[in-house]
């Protein structure tokens, strides 16, 4: 039979008082340890390790990394499971998940000191919380660019209760606070409010709206079965090799329109012009990442596949934590990918702007766009 020592444990001046039953869990279960009881002092070697605090971290990094790859909190209690932890509530994965909150402000509010950002992409989403009782509708906000060594960059994300100006006004003002600087085009589609927020904040950018936003509100002016052939004469504007075929095309697809009787579409495709058509002054070599909006709608895609999983957030600080520690690992991606754009092509750009000595104007597009 077993039966308890009392004495000096290993020499250390302190005695053994018998023993009490902790549960150890591993990744192969729980054991059941005898952790010998002290009738004063401890036992524990602080000089080795904090007491339970490496595998605790550990873990917790573990369930955090797990929820911003997309593992709902319910999900994460079965793979915990697994490894031998039961009783993980979502509420408790959702506090581990706080742990990313320290990272997701260091991001946010890092210096934009990679200036110039000769472009930038503008653009919203919606997202459903949880505030006073009911569930609410928020306008997701984030910006992207290019800055001067041709690599992509997450500029910011934040909350705002609805996608207007005073939304974006804030937003972009707050890009320029922490150093954003130097943009030529900014692209984005053409919500109320941001075109002007544009103009205020970042003088002499010129505007490209979105071609795949504007195609989306074209179509809505074309019966259903003529608007395969609507998208596909409006990409020809597109694939012109320059300028003056550029603008030669956009007006022949104009008269298309009217003569086959879509005169509502060509109507809207002819006072677009200076809209969609702002690219034409910038490189070549840039028209395809210009015009598309690329990085933002692929990004969007990422940030809507994760943000599904959880559907409705109960705050909004969860919609940050979550959204921004996604973000911060694509912007890591990104500063060790290829470049975006080359250099050289860069350079042509901001060489564009000293000449045309754009910062003292606003794009004619920006100009109609405010009244």
């Amino acid at each position: 039979m077993w039966r308890p020592v009392w004495g000096d444990v290993a020499g250390s001046g302190e005695w053994r008082n018998g023993y009490r039953i902790r549960r150890w869990d591993t990744r192969v279960g729980s054991i059941d340890l005898r952790i010998p009881r002290l009738r004063a002092g401890s036992y524990f070697p602080d000089w080795l390790l904090d007491a339970r605090r490496r595998s605790e971290r550990a873990f917790i990094q573990v369930v955090a990394e797990a929820y911003v790859l997309g593992v709902s909190t319910r999900r994460v209690e079965g793979l915990v499971e697994t490894l031998g932890i039961s009783s993980l509530s979502k509420s408790q994965v959702s506090e581990m998940a706080k742990a990313l909150d320290e990272l997701v402000d260091d991001f946010r509010n890092r210096p934009l000191d990679q200036g110039p950002y000769t472009y930038v992409w503008a653009d919203a989403m919606t997202i459903r919380v949880r505030e006073g009782g009911r569930i609410v509708n928020v306008a997701l906000l984030v910006a992207t660019g290019v800055n001067r060594e041709g690599h992509r960059e997450i500029l910011g994300v934040d909350i705002a209760t609805t996608e207007d100006g005073a939304g974006w006004l804030a937003f972009l003002r707050s890009l320029v606070a922490r150093g954003l600087s130097g943009v030529q085009l900014v692209t984005s589609d053409d919500r109320p409010g941001l075109v002007d927020a544009i103009a205020a904040t970042l003088p002499g950018a010129s505007w490209q709206r979105c071609r795949t936003h504007y195609l989306r509100n074209l179509l809505t002016k074309v019966p259903k079965n003529s608007q395969s052939m609507v998208a596909t004469m409006v990409r020809t504007i597109f694939a012109q090799p320059d300028p003056e075929q550029v603008w030669a095309q956009h007006r022949r697809v104009v008269d298309q329109l009217s003569d086959v009787g879509l005169t509502d579409a060509a109507v809207h495709l002819d006072e677009a012009a200076a809209d969609i058509l702002a690219f034409t002054g910038f490189p070549k070599a840039h028209w395809r990442q210009i015009w598309s909006n690329n990085p933002q709608e692929r990004l969007n895609k990422e940030i809507r596949r994760r943000t599904n999983v959880v559907g409705i957030f109960p705050t909004r600080d969860s919609v940050i934590r979550l959204v921004g520690a996604l973000l911060a690992e694509q912007h890591d991606e990104w500063a060790i990918a290829r470049r975006y754009m080359s250099l050289e092509t860069l350079t042509q750009a901001r060489i564009r702007l000293l000449e045309t000595d754009q910062l003292q104007e606003v794009n004619p597009a920006l100009e109609a766009a405010i009244g």
